[in-house]
């Protein structure tokens, strides 16, 4: 049979929606009311929800009836409105859902709240006619589909299936619900509930509440063997805490969005979210999805989770050799081992000073600067006009940080070739900060691809060819880099990553900032032979703060407590001796690493290019501070 949500899900994932009562205790419904009952009280509190959700993104919105069973509204004395609770909800959900063509209502079933036999006391036989009174009044109401939620009985699942199945052959999702063991309530674990659920007449099997994404994604995995339906992923935003008298939940939008990518690289292919989940949430899951499915329409154009991309036939082009693409493909081939620095793009248009900048940094022997795209998500004068006023102006070579936040597939390719005939081709390929993180949270972010699918694009121009697979005129000439994150939560995630961007076409890692030496050379150890050139990033501290801003408020960065502590107590002790302690950590991180990098990779705090240096003056070759003063002042 045709659904529309079977043949959306196979065609890619479908994004649901997340908490409804999140939502309604933070305007002020109070858990000691009945919230199913608001279907029929205060219906605009529930269709403002359900608006939320999608213009947030949410593709499926799901009916405020997961306890409108007669079982549970007993406790109100509402048992008798069951079906017209179940079917106030759906319609509510309708009018809303209709207002755009492109989602779909699910009407939710959960637990009848009370133990079914032989556990319990409620008969086989009443547990099915209280399913079916709610579902009766969800298909009166209009749903297009069912979702039976927060099961922890696999008895009580398939009774509601059951009761559902008599009465419609619409798609059914079931989902049940694990704890910290990674077991259910009564036992079972997620291989068990695939095993079972697989044969009762569903379409797609999942878990959803628990306690957050991280569990429910190892939940997923271990079904993923099991059976071969589709699976859904709907987690929490983590154990709920008591704040001031209210609820919270803590898991931040930006790690939901992190869970989202991982679950679907997982095999997930319908993701929403449970208790504690926001429209802000569900916004940045959105994101998520649309940079692992660039288009609109799904399954098309750059699935960045693939290994290959099948295009087009076209000329294979030779790549040129890295040294013929750029100085820094050149020196490395020497043999040399090249410092980089990075330098922040002014928030003026007076470049005056980092070109002073450049200069100082090139007389002290250093090789190349890096210059990032708008850090932070905040405004910055443009990186690729600022590379190339460098590249003229003083002569030093650049590497150009190109973020996938802020330009769809079109307008890469074209700036793309636009950095090659502007001579910049050093290119390193990153997915970039969230706008929610910077100065304009408000401002739109597009990543119709990531940092993976943007290496595709640039090597498809290396080889000749567009994105769509055709040939343009002159392949470009680009030596591609991309990010590693040693200290990553989920290593073997982002080892994985880092082996799908070498094959998407990078040829040199950059790491995240490396304060323990072991921890980069272990990551390097699990992640097998790689034969490209990793730069070993190095952030030389300023201060006790500046550790505290780095450890605290920089996604990626992992400041050790013994960094910290000696962090503390130099800066007690003033200013100076803080930045010299930060100077003698960043060196001794980067004599540790030496023998084991191709390169360095340094950020000086707050533009200050004298401590990237001192830390560089470690290496043979090198100058100090005090070598480049004369040229200091012949620059003012």
């Amino acid at each position: 049979m045709h659904h529309k949500f079977l043949d959306s899900l196979n065609n890619g994932v479908l994004l649901g929606d997340g908490a409804m009562g999140t939502l309604l205790y933070e305007r002020g419904i109070f858990i000691n009311r009945n919230f199913d009952q608001l279907n029929l009280t205060e219906p605009h509190l529930v269709k403002a929800v359900h608006r939320d959700y999608i213009a947030a993104g949410a593709e499926v919105i799901e009916t405020n009836t997961f306890g409108s069973n007669l079982y549970k509204l007993s406790k109100y004395g509402l048992a008798e409105d069951s079906f017209k609770i179940s079917q106030a909800g759906a319609e509510l959900a309708r009018r809303v859902a209709d207002e755009s063509a492109q989602v779909l209502v699910a009407g939710s079933i959960g637990p009848l709240g009370k133990p079914v036999a032989p556990v319990g006391t409620i008969h086989r036989e009443e547990a099915l006619n209280a399913f079916k009174i709610q579902a009766s009044g969800l298909l009166a109401g209009g749903v297009d589909l069912f979702i039976l939620e927060t099961f922890i009985d696999l008895a009580e699942i398939t009774l509601a299936i059951l009761a559902v199945r008599e009465l419609s052959d619409l798609p059914i999702v079931a989902m049940m619900t694990i704890d910290l063991t990674d077991l259910t309530a009564y036992g079972r674990s997620p291989e068990q509930v695939a095993a079972e659920l697989n044969t009762l007449p569903i379409d797609v099997i999942g878990l959803n509440c628990s306690i957050g994404p991280q569990h429910v994604m190892d939940g997923i995995v271990r079904m993923r063997g099991i059976t071969d339906k589709p699976l859904a992923a709907f987690p929490n935003a983590g154990e709920p805490r008591m704040v001031e008298d209210r609820i919270l939940y803590m898991s931040t939008p930006e790690y939901f969005a992190d869970y989202t990518r991982r679950m679907v690289q997982s095999g997930v292919q319908f993701v929403g979210g449970c208790c504690g989940t926001t429209p802000r949430h569900i916004r940045a899951m959105r994101s998520a999805l649309n940079s692992l499915f660039p288009a609109t329409e799904k399954k098309t154009i750059v699935p960045v989770n693939g290994r290959k991309n099948e295009l087009a036939p076209a000329p294979e082009i030779q790549l040129a050799p890295r040294a013929d693409r750029s100085p820094l493909g050149k020196f490395l081939d020497s043999g040399a081992f090249p410092v980089s620095v990075e330098l922040a793009p002014p928030r003026s248009s007076d470049v005056s000073k980092i070109l002073q900048q450049v200069r100082l940094l090139k007389a002290a022997g250093i090789d190349v600067v890096n210059i990032p795209d708008g850090p932070r998500a905040s405004a910055r004068i443009s990186p690729m006009i600022l590379a190339h006023i460098i590249t003229r102006e003083t002569g030093m070579d650049t590497i150009l940080h190109y973020a996938c936040r802020d330009r769809n597939i079109l307008g890469m390719q074209s700036d793309l070739l636009g950095a090659d005939a502007l001579g910049l081709h050093n290119i390193l390929a990153v997915t970039g900060d969230p706008p929610k993180m910077g100065d304009y949270p408000m401002a739109t972010a597009v990543f119709d691809v990531d940092s993976i699918g943007l290496l595709r694009i640039a090597d498809h121009l290396n080889h000749s060819r567009d994105l769509a697979g055709n040939p343009i005129a002159h392949p470009t000439s680009f030596y591609l880099g991309a990010g590693f994150n040693p200290g990553a939560i989920d290593l073997d995630l982002e080892i994985d990553r880092l082996h799908q961007k070498i094959e998407a076409g990078a040829e040199y890692i950059l790491t995240q900032p490396v304060f323990d030496s072991e921890m980069l050379l272990n990551s390097l150890r699990r992640a097998g032979e790689i034969t490209i050139p990793v730069f070993a990033g190095i952030l030389p501290l300023a201060s006790y703060r500046n550790a505290e801003f780095f450890q605290n408020e920089v996604p990626g960065m992992d400041v050790p407590p013994e960094v910290m502590e000696r962090m503390r107590v130099a800066s007690e002790q003033g200013k100076e001796h803080g930045i010299k302690e930060g100077i003698a950590i960043a060196r001794e991180s980067l004599a540790a690493v030496i023998s084991h990098v191709q390169g360095a990779y340094i950020m000086p705090p707050l533009g200050k290019v004298e401590m990237a240096i001192e830390t560089a003056a470690v290496l043979e070759g090198r100058n100090k501070v005090e070598q480049v003063q004369k040229i200091a002042l012949d620059l003012h």
